[in-house]
């Protein structure tokens, strides 16, 4: 039977939009636009206490959508955990993360899990889920090489690495090389904004960095940017619109994004889309899928000092130019065809 109706499979957590939110919304809106009658599905999701984790795993497998308002649904696309517990008979899963906190992220300061009895006890548990919930789907995907070699290596499973564009990519353009460094993105120690703050200590005048995302850390880098002496040259924004953003982008200089092992990273192929350079460092993840050092862009250890000198190369504007141009064939060269056929083949 060809596949008519789909629903798209969604955690949300509260008051948080970030990339994951924009994969979703922008699944649904090209399913749609293909043909597909189409919904979302979002159940919201709660991390901590840890114990937590487990109930709102067991809120999606007890959903059966196989049936929805006395209609068949045809197919379920689940995408990060733990939405690919949910049952239906056609699941397929289109891998954002896993729980990264139990996974790639634990032993590191951005992990709450630690090495004591309950919390070992607690990870090896999601690994064993997610191998069975995960092996139960038709077929896995996953929105990045380094979501699908992390599915490799601590499930054993196998993912098809399925790319796309970012959510603004009809909206970017180019307008001028700036005066500032643009970095874009939630405000969350994973992130490491801190680190693009403290690398403008390091950073000849007259550049600035421009900060737009809210997020946890908001107040910390605050309070940073002041303690440094560095509130003449950085700005946080705050959240701002699509439009303000998409102007953002056509006129900084360049876009620093340095995360701690990024899953994809929209914000590296945004920037590349307005013709801007990226700076990022050499354990970013999957910003290094898209960024070749000195050919589209800097990648530097992610210490303040070496991502400052980054920041200085591009004072050239010949040089940031040349780099971004080099990123906008790569970026240009990601689209949707054929994602969604892969996703619904039967």
């Amino acid at each position: 039977m060809p596949v008519r109706t789909v629903l798209v499979c969604e955690a949300q957590v509260p008051f948080v939009t970030g990339g994951a939110e924009a994969h979703v919304r922008s699944l649904v809106e090209h399913l749609r636009a293909a043909g597909y009658e189409t919904d979302l599905v979002s159940v919201p999701f709660k991390c901590y206490p840890k114990d937590e984790i487990l109930a709102h795993a067991a809120a999606w497998r007890l959903l059966d959508l196989s049936e929805s308002n006395g209609r068949t649904v045809d197919l379920v696309i689940a995408t990060k955990f733990p939405t690919y517990f949910v049952r239906h008979p056609n699941k397929v899963a289109w891998l954002v993360h896993q729980h990264r906190a139990a996974y790639e992220l634990c032993g590191t300061e951005y992990s709450d899990f630690a090495h004591t009895e309950p919390d070992v006890g607690l990870r090896d548990r999601l690994h064993a889920l997610d191998r069975e919930m995960l092996g139960e789907c038709r077929r896995r995907y996953a929105s990045s090489t380094i979501t699908s070699g992390r599915l490799q290596r601590f499930n054993g499973l196998d993912a098809e690495p399925l790319h796309h564009p970012p959510r603004l990519a009809g909206r970017l353009r180019h307008e001028s090389y700036g005066s500032y460094l643009l970095a874009v993105g939630r405000l969350e120690t994973v992130k490491r904004m801190d680190l693009a703050v403290d690398a403008m200590r390091y950073t000849d005048e007259p550049l600035r960095l421009v900060i737009a995302g809210d997020g946890t850390q908001g107040e910390n880098l605050r309070r940073r940017v002041s303690e440094t002496g560095l509130a003449q040259r950085v700005e946080l924004l705050g959240q701002v619109t699509d439009d303000e953003l998409v102007d953002l982008y056509a006129n900084a200089l360049a876009v620093v994004y340095p995360p701690y092992d990024e899953d994809y990273g929209y914000v590296t192929l945004e920037a590349f889309l307005a013709r801007k350079p990226v700076v990022t460092a050499t354990d970013s993840g999957g910003t290094l899928a898209f960024v070749e050092d000195g050919v589209s862009g800097l990648v530097c250890e992610p210490h303040a000092e070496a991502v400052g000198a980054a920041f200085n190369v591009l004072a050239d504007r010949r040089r940031a130019a040349a780099l971004g141009d080099a990123g906008h064939a790569r970026a240009a060269a990601v689209t949707w065809d054929g994602v969604v056929e892969k996703l619904v083949q039967g």
